[in-house]
């Protein structure tokens, strides 16, 4: 990595203050996942000393790598959120690029088999927990909607642990519609939910699947159920008959891709 020579920051030259003005992503996981996507447009790299032999494999292998500089802890918190879990790795960075739903369907047919759609799920730490499970059992994209749904962040992606530089969001204007022009292209849409009489393990195989998620709480909304072809619901037992959207996420992605 002789190219790349690490850039020491002047003491002081970030200051504890300093909130994020620019993308910024960070943690171990997320920060390499995101060096190894070559998609992803990266343009600094601030990691502590010790650490940067973790990362130059991925670095010496990157055609345009970025701009990296020797960092403290100070200066990394400087730059990020308050509160965020860095250890000891940041990367400046363009958001990852969506995907119209138009694109998605142009894909092979192997790499778009199960999609999975979010209806107003909006904390971050929820939907990158579901990215990371998408990532883990093949979903090819995440559906979300132009409102009510979260743009990139760090926490986001730090939570994904590198699911969001596998599984590309696919951003559409209009939920219900989207899942109408989904199953004019063939594919079942399953809709999850505790009250569903219909459990997810009972259903027969399907090539092309989109499993939707509603927001804890308040669920799907009624348009949004309507819409799909059969609402189903884990196999949980009272009292503990719901579970948080996320770990209900993994459950459904590693029932629908056993059988996929």
């Amino acid at each position: 990595m002789s190219q790349n020579k690490m850039l020491k920051l002047p003491k002081g030259a970030l200051s504890k203050k300093r909130r994020p003005t620019k993308h910024w992503i960070w943690g171990h996981h997320a920060v390499e996942a995101a060096l190894r996507n070559p998609s992803r447009k990266v343009k600094r790299l601030l990691v502590y000393p010790d650490l940067l032999p973790n990362l130059l494999p991925v670095l010496d292998a990157m055609d345009i790598p970025p701009a990296i500089s020797e960092a403290r802890k100070a200066d990394i918190d400087g730059l990020l959120p308050e509160g965020a879990v860095h250890q000891g790795y940041a990367l400046e960075c363009n958001p990852r690029a969506e995907l119209t739903l138009g694109q998605f369907l142009a894909q092979p047919k192997e790499q778009r088999r199960l999609l999975v759609a979010l209806d107003q799920v909006t904390d971050p730490h929820n939907v990158g927990a579901i990215w990371r499970s998408a990532a883990a059992f093949g979903a090819g994209g995440l559906l979300l909607t132009e409102r009510h749904a979260p743009n990139e962040t760090g926490v986001l992606a730090k939570t994904a642990c590198g699911g969001l530089e596998v599984v590309p969001p696919v951003r559409v204007r209009n939920l219900s519609d989207s899942l109408e022009a989904l199953k004019e292209k063939g594919y079942r849409i399953l809709g999850l939910a505790g009250e569903a009489e219909t459990r997810l393990n009972a259903l027969e195989p399907s090539e092309l699947n989109v499993l939707v998620l509603g927001a804890e709480g308040d669920g799907m909304r009624q348009r949004t159920r309507q819409t799909c072809d059969v609402l189903v619901r884990l196999p949980t037992r009272p009292p503990i008959d719901h579970l948080n959207v996320s770990n209900a996420a993994a459950i459904a992605l590693y029932a629908l891709a056993s059988y996929a």
